[in-house]
């Protein structure tokens, strides 16, 4: 077989062939020219069965499935706060079948650890994004604060007073409400719990004041009573809870919001990349699948693989900027 070599003329091939060398450009070359997909394919998660993003990563891999006609299968590989997944696909072979979830908590990794099992403006190819859901700041029912406003005034008379509740160090959780402190003027406490519901249950057991979490998360506790909503984080008003202000409209500027998109490993043709984007988009189009990602708390929006990258760059920076005037750092 005659290695098929990168036309020079072309300066993206070249900086391509350059970057992972002959050997690594024939088996992509090879990859690119042969039919696609010919055998299942499958999404990784570094999250555990049954929750968002594993739905989520299942119902577009049933999408997938009757559009690209091979089984796409989601395999759930949770651990070290979805580090796990993420660095498998990281390592896995550059030809389309192995595809990732990517969320949120690969931005703020990033941001904030010393080390990481992978680079995320390196190892990566963005396909594309697929949901995009707020925060939402929620306090007891008989909490004094009833609005946004309340939040910050209460907090700048009693310093160190107010605490909120986390899911960890270095969550978006913790740092999207680092950057309202910093934006407010505030001084609230950090408690940081190991994931799960343990911080939404402290803060309606009393022993926390205020919690930033997910809508999805929130939602059903707001609406059976348990909380109250102060606001929510998105630019805009959320669908889910259209009489709750945004934190916007008392603090201008503040956004904050998490993702759940696709990608795969660096390397991967780019043809393929192209197709996956074109049937995703296509996918994330369907009503059942807008309904049901709404019901989930987000809103569907798919992008270009150029939209995502800047997407999951832009978020890197605006955490990392955080954690740096902040001085939050995991070794």
């Amino acid at each position: 077989m005659v290695t098929k070599r990168p036309n020079y003329q072309n300066n993206y091939l070249y900086l391509i062939y350059l970057l992972v060398g002959s050997t690594q450009w024939q088996h992509l070359a090879v990859a690119a020219d042969a039919p696609y997909p010919v055998r299942p394919m499958r999404i990784v998660t570094g999250f555990a069965a049954g929750g968002n993003t594993d739905i989520i990563a299942r119902s577009v891999a049933q999408k997938l499935t009757e559009r690209m006609g091979q089984q796409v299968i989601v395999e759930n590989r949770p651990g070290a706060g979805s580090m796990l997944g993420t660095e498998y696909v990281a390592r896995a072979t550059p030809d389309g079948y192995t595809l990732l979830l990517v969320t949120g908590a690969m931005t703020s990794q990033a941001a904030v650890m010393k080390k990481l099992p992978f680079d995320a403006a390196r190892d990566f190819a963005y396909i594309s994004n697929a949901v995009t859901y707020p925060f939402v700041v929620v306090v007891k029912p008989d909490a004094p604060m009833q609005s946004v406003s309340d939040l910050i005034a209460v907090a700048k008379k009693s310093p160190g007073k107010l605490n909120y509740a986390s899911v960890g160090i270095g969550s978006v959780f913790h740092l999207g409400t680092e950057l309202f402190n910093a934006m407010a003027g505030v001084e609230m406490v950090h408690v940081p719990f190991k994931g799960g519901t343990e911080h939404m249950i402290a803060l309606m057991g009393g022993r926390i004041d205020v919690v930033f979490d997910t809508l999805t998360g929130a939602f059903p506790h707001i609406q059976g009573g348990r909380m109250r909503a102060l606001a929510v984080t998105s630019a805009e008003r959320a669908p889910m809870l259209p009489n709750v202000p945004t934190v916007a409209q008392t603090l201008p500027g503040y956004e904050v919001t998490s993702f759940s998109g696709f990608a795969a490993p660096r390397g991967t043709p780019p043809e393929r990349v192209t197709r996956l984007n074109r049937e995703m988009r296509a996918a994330l189009g369907e009503a059942d699948i807008r309904k049901r990602f709404i019901e989930l708390g987000g809103g569907v929006q798919p992008s270009s693989p150029e939209e995502f990258t800047r997407h999951v760059m832009n978020e890197i920076a605006k955490w990392r900027k955080v954690a740096t005037e902040k001085k939050i750092e995991i070794q």
